[in-house]
């Protein structure tokens, strides 16, 4: 049966519960459930059963919710998808017909359409990177020479050009006091299958080359690249194969040899997690051998710190530093060098796939005073600006960001309690008979049922009268209207509750409860339950 079929999928898929709510239903709920429970609201909410103009738009709004879930859950098929995907699944596009009778069938058609919205996303979106580097002398300058030294800008833009071909067209232009030069590249990229890929390269300026690149996926842990690549520049070729392995979850080595003009082998290791990022190479070529290492680890949630090393036949330095991420896609970093090269500062700017980097030579001799001073002065510098400037100016940035939240928040609770305090009014002339009707048997009356903030409802007794600043909404109107003829009462297990009629949601993104006191054979109960758990009433457990 479909209707078994879609409870199965409703309890292994996402939780898409609100139109079960909307009509007091479980999601294994039957057919003939389904038609009575439209019924029962469906003669409540009829427009025509509402003298006032002003409720009658209020009835026909929820008259048309009511209507839409009805046609929703009466319909095998699209029950189907709403209990996989919910709204979105109905809303996407998905082909319904015979041929889609079963849960899988129906889960493949729509990953199908989401991956061809995937692909023209993609195909609709250029993706840019770049880069722009200044490199600046204190020494020069002081001497009368210009404090520039040089300038290198990079640029790449990519772009689908169909589910298994890419374009990237890149730019490098480099100058210094003396000359300067560019090189443009084109790269054209295709998947050759889910394992494997070839790219083609052509430059021009400075290096004018053409080349070749695969990549294929050798296991599930083992990737090996080939490349080849033909310079025009002095006519050399040359060949590089790497191969890189998955050593864990969070770290991988890879082993690369070059045969060429610069011939060597280079060994490399990283790692990465959530809060460390760390790697290192070695690397011995024609002419000498030479090592890196570097390590990254998280601060906070908005900073790092950073050490690098290096070491070579003619080279030695080391690097300290940290950034802090300054907005959503925006990153400072300063970093503290020293080395044979000198002394350095280096600024970098980081937004989105763009850099901007700004190294700072300050002295091309190494003094351990002046050394001392470079490091401990912008150190100093920086904690005093975080503590006294921008520490402050975040804190009052995210407090107004936090009001103006909360403002909202309070706006929507606001909207979203009156409708349910005009959906209440359209309910109490049903709910009183009802009442009226147990009370005449000595049969189930709700005398008080609150629904929303649970610390709010464990001190229901202090708030009965600061409704809306506690977070909790009264709800006895439309759980007397849910009670049956019969003098029960059930609310269904994982259906969230704030979707029930003449409900809503008081306190957004926090726990809720639901407190009912009620009476039944003229003896009192209570009841609590959390918000997406199963309310049977009466029940002889819960007396006071």
């Amino acid at each position: 049966m479909m209707g078994d079929e879609a409870a199965a999928a409703a309890r292994t898929g996402p939780q898409n519960r609100e139109l079960y709510a909307l009509l007091n239903l479980s999601p294994e709920a039957s057919d003939e459930e389904i038609r009575r429970a439209y019924r029962q609201w469906a003669q409540v909410y009829h427009p025509d059963k509402s003298p006032s103009p002003l409720m009658k738009e209020v009835a026909e709004e929820n008259f048309k919710r009511i209507c839409e879930a009805y046609e929703i859950l009466s319909d095998e098929t699209k029950r189907l998808i709403y209990d996989l995907y919910g709204m979105e699944g109905l809303a996407s596009g998905l082909e319904l017909g015979p041929r889609l009778s079963k849960a899988e069938e129906i889960r493949e058609e729509l990953e199908r359409i989401k991956r061809r919205e995937e692909a023209a996303k993609k195909m609709a979106h250029f993706m840019p990177t770049g880069s722009i580097l200044f490199n600046l002398s204190v020494p020069s300058f002081l001497e009368g020479d210009g404090i520039m030294r040089g300038m290198v800008m990079a640029s790449q833009v990519q772009s689908q050009l169909s589910k298994d071909d890419a374009v990237a067209i890149a730019g490098n232009l480099a100058a210094n006091q003396r000359s300067g030069g560019g090189i443009g590249t084109v790269i054209l990229r295709r998947q050759l299958s889910p394992v494997s890929s070839i790219e083609f390269v052509a430059s021009t300026g400075l290096q004018s080359l053409i080349g070749m690149q695969t990549t294929r996926q050798l296991s599930i842990h083992s990737t090996a690249t080939i490349n080849i690549s033909k310079s025009f520049s002095d006519g050399s070729i040359n060949l590089t194969n790497t191969w890189t392995r998955q050593l864990s979850e969070t770290s991988s080595g890879n082993i690369e040899l070059a045969l060429g003009m610069r011939s060597g082998i280079t060994v490399g290791w990283k790692k990465r997690d959530e809060n460390v990022s760390a790697g290192g190479d070695l690397k011995i070529e024609t002419g000498g051998l030479g090592a890196s290492a570097r390590y990254t680890r998280k601060l906070s949630s908005k900073s790092h710190g950073r050490i690098a090393g290096r070491i070579g036949s003619n080279a030695l330095e080391i690097e300290v530093g940290g950034g802090r991420k300054i907005s959503e896609f925006s990153t400072v970093r300063m970093m503290y060098t020293i080395g044979l090269k000198g002394v350095f500062w280096k600024l970098e700017l980081h937004r989105g796939g763009q850099k901007l980097i700004v190294p700072v030579l300050l002295s091309a001799y190494i003094s351990p005073v002046f050394a001392t001073g470079a490091f401990i002065v912008p150190t100093s510098l920086y904690f005093l600006l975080k503590k006294f400037v921008v520490k402050p100016y975040m804190q009052k940035r995210e407090k107004r960001k936090a009001l103006e939240n909360t403002e909202k928040t309070y706006g929507k609770v606001r909207e979203a309690r009156a409708s349910a305090e005009k959906a209440q009014q359209l309910l109490q002339n049903v709910a009183t008979r009802k009442k009226n009707r147990q009370a005449e048997t000595g049969g189930l009356i709700v005398t008080k049922a609150l629904y929303g903030d649970a610390k709010a409802i464990e001190k229901r007794h202090e708030h009965l009268d600061e409704e809306v600043d506690s977070g909790v909404i009264d709800v006895t109107v439309p759980m007397n209207f849910l009670v049956s003829d019969s003098g029960e009462l059930k609310l269904h297990e994982g259906v969230k509750k704030s979707g029930i009629m003449g409900f809503c949601d008081p306190c957004p993104d926090q726990p809720k409860q639901l407190y009912v006191a009620y009476t039944y054979n003229s003896r009192t109960f209570e009841a609590i339950v959390g918000d997406f758990e199963e309310m049977v009433i009466p029940q002889a457990g819960q007396r006071v």
